[in-house]
């Protein structure tokens, strides 16, 4: 049984790391924001899986590098969702822009 080409998965992660570029640099929401960076790590996840399979089949060392990365991503989203919340909370905006125009 042939298993899926390396270009493809390749090709796949590209395309989701550059989704998630754009919506980093075109977005104004904070939580966009957020999740586009959660879009960019998955999209190196993938390729630590990929690389992992073709280049070393008998090790494992791709998989717990994506799994070390899942782990600071979640311990990311925790964080920056509590800053967010406090944002909110003290000026009623997660607009990035209104961030840089509040006043301390």
């Amino acid at each position: 049984m042939q298993g899926i080409p390396l270009t493809h998965i390749l090709f796949v992660s590209t395309a989701l790391f550059l989704i998630g570029m754009y919506g980093l640099f075109t977005r104004r929401n904070l939580i966009t924001m957020l999740m586009s960076i959660e879009l960019m790590l998955n999209s190196v996840n993938i390729n630590f899986v990929a690389f992992n399979k073709y280049l070393y089949p008998d090790k494992l060392d791709g998989i717990f590098f994506s799994i070390f990365i899942i782990t600071i991503a979640a311990a990311e989203a925790a964080v920056a969702i509590a800053i967010i919340i406090n944002l909110y909370r003290t000026h009623t905006s997660i607009d990035v822009e209104d961030a840089t125009e509040m006043k301390y």
